[in-house]
């Protein structure tokens, strides 16, 4: 009886210290949970590039995708264009003219599409569609107590313009467009969340943070700073207060 408890009991230890690594994956390779985080962070906005203010380019595979484009030098022609609304640092003529190519596809809202050529698609918020693969969602973009003058928002609810959520490489990125923290953020659960935080034309980083909550990203992405509006303090405040991973991304040029 004394060598089957031995026996078993040996047994036992030898499962428990094979079951060890197995639960604990990461540290069994000696790669700590921050570290493991961080990686993660990396991968999930490896492919996204700031351009400044909100503008970004995404890479896909074999596709190249621009979001609001503006003040742009060099860089890569784009299969796909989305633009948030038609203010003339988001709907720029000049910058789609400089990255468009024949087969070039802009997503838009009508009042941006009016200043615009080439194909494009209109769409209004809750539009889903898929162009040259990528799968695209138009959310809504509004302010609620931002106001050019006493109750005109300088981004009005009805004015329909719209933020994004585009699907890339099976990691769906969500830019948020001009827009303060409104109800429907709450239901988008993206991987990545590209969020505004300079304040004045939309939210400041406390409201961003409080969006950031809300829509629970795996990371968080601060922008609407670096070109005059906002500066890289507020991404930093930003990135103090969110209760989600956040990475400050460099501009590229």
């Amino acid at each position: 009886m004394r060598l089957v408890t031995r026996f078993l009991s040996r047994a036992v230890g030898v499962l428990v210290l094979v079951a060890i690594p197995c639960l604990f994956p990461g540290q069994a390779r000696g790669i700590s949970p921050r570290g493991a985080e961080e990686a993660e962070m990396r991968r999930l906005t490896s492919n996204i590039h700031w351009l400044g203010h909100d503008s970004f380019r995404i890479d896909g595979d074999g596709i190249v995708i621009y979001v609001d484009p503006y003040r742009l030098k060099e860089g890569p022609k784009a299969d796909l264009i989305l633009i948030t609304h038609d203010h003339m640092d988001h709907a720029s003529p000049e910058d789609v003219a400089r990255i468009r190519k024949a087969d070039t596809v802009i997503v838009t809202v009508a009042t941006a599409a009016a200043k615009l050529s080439g194909e494009i698609r209109i769409v209004k918020p809750g539009d889903e569609l898929t162009v040259k693969g990528v799968a695209i969602k138009a959310v809504p973009a509004y302010n609620v107590n931002k106001f050019r003058s006493p109750g005109v928002p300088f981004h009005p609810q009805a004015a329909g313009y719209v933020g994004y959520i585009v699907t890339v490489q099976g990691v769906a990125i969500y830019h948020a467009g001009d827009s303060d923290l409104i109800p429907e953020m709450k239901d988008l659960h993206p991987d990545v969340a590209l969020l505004p935080v300079s304040g004045t034309y939309v939210m400041t980083a406390e409201e961003a943070a409080e969006a950031a909550a809300a829509i629970g990203p795996k990371v968080a992405v601060p922008m609407h700073v670096g070109e005059g509006i906002g500066s890289l303090s507020d991404a930093r405040r930003f990135k103090e207060k969110a209760s989600v991973p956040v990475v400050i991304l460099s501009i590229e040029k």
